[in-house]
């Protein structure tokens, strides 16, 4: 650390709003550069800088330390231990007696909710289904029957896990429904972002691996299977049967075709539609999605098809003078 030790530091801040006592962070130059020009008292900083006036608190990853930070500063809401008056829960259900069950929750029969987990209201967490330890269900997230959920599991509001998959065949003139017997397996340390529906599988499980986050307005299909700390980002849709391997990233607005792999460390661009597998490490962009620098490549190309096509026409033009000019001269050379 540089600077004066003694320095009170009592908030987070952003350069542009931060006030004396405010710690914030700077993980480029540019980002130093408003650190030191801000009324900040300290900066987490990556590398050798110095700022004279401020406290540098020296780190490996300034980023990463201020995700461990923040919670020194912005406390956790906590719940109470008790069950609200207005929920409805089954005889046959198990609710830890440190569990916070909040208003208007319906816990059906053979419900499990494990220790300091808490149902923050409006909640359906329907039979058979087993929440673990320091689950957080937030308003309105709506729990389908037999689905496991394992340990600090963070579920944001209007988020349906365990709904039916789209499961239908033609018959007869009639889309028949194929009943969806299959349930959701979340691993531990999952967080899944508000307004999502992760179905259940028409047979056996959909699967989410241990310490995948995913974000809002995400939907993925029966049977598919995440890998393990896997990134989804933003209306992301996963057609039935997929399966990811671990570390993948999916970026928002993509589309992924169902019955696929997706190899460890993966990644798939921004609005791309895959279409084929993606082998590990790979990187793919684009409708339909292929290897990121042939996409590239393809684009710079689009790119420049309008001067491709301006030179073509001129090419043409200078093709026809040419030809002219050779007509003329056969026919003169022709002429007795």
């Amino acid at each position: 650390m540089d600077g004066d030790g003694t320095t009170l530091l009592t908030g987070l801040a952003s350069a542009e709003a931060a006030q004396p006592g405010d710690l914030i962070f700077a993980e480029t130059d540019a980002h130093f550069l408003a650190a030191g020009q801000s009324a900040a008292s300290g900066i987490l900083v990556t590398g050798s800088s110095r700022c004279p006036g401020k406290v540098l608190i020296r780190v490996r990853d300034a980023r990463v330390a201020f995700a461990k930070v923040l919670p020194l500063f912005f406390s956790a809401e906590e719940f109470p231990a008790g069950i609200h008056p207005s929920a409805v829960i089954a005889s046959s259900a198990q609710v830890h007696p440190s569990a916070h069950i909040g208003p208007d929750c319906v816990i059906g029969d053979g419900v499990q909710i494990g220790a300091r987990s808490a149902l923050m209201g409006g909640n359906h967490v329907r039979q058979d289904s087993s929440l673990g330890d320091d689950v957080r269900l937030f308003p309105n997230v709506v729990i389908y029957g037999r689905t496991s959920i394992g340990h600090r599991v963070i579920i944001h509001s209007g988020t349906v896990i365990g709904a039916d998959g789209f499961g239908y065949v033609f018959d007869g003139g009639i889309h028949r429904k194929i009943q969806q017997v299959g349930n959701v397996i979340i691993h531990d340390d999952v967080e899944i972002g508000a307004n999502a529906a992760i179905d259940r599988g028409a047979l056996g499980a959909t699967v989410i691996g241990a310490g995948t986050k995913i974000d809002n307005l995400v939907h993925i299909a029966h049977n598919v299977v995440v890998g393990r700390h896997c990134l989804i980002m933003g209306q992301v849709g996963f057609a039935g049967s997929t399966r990811l391997g671990d570390y993948v990233v999916i970026a928002s607005q993509s589309g992924i075709a169902g019955h696929l792999n997706l190899g460890n460390q993966s990644t798939v661009g921004a609005k791309s539609g895959v279409m084929r597998d993606v082998p590990d490490g790979g990187v793919v962009l684009g409708i339909p999605a292929m290897p990121d620098k042939r996409a590239k490549r393809q684009w710079i190309g689009v790119q420049q098809l309008p001067e491709t096509g301006r030179r073509v026409r001129d090419l043409e033009k200078l093709v026809a003078q040419l030809t002219a000019r050779l007509d003329a001269a056969e026919a003169l050379s022709a002429s007795p």
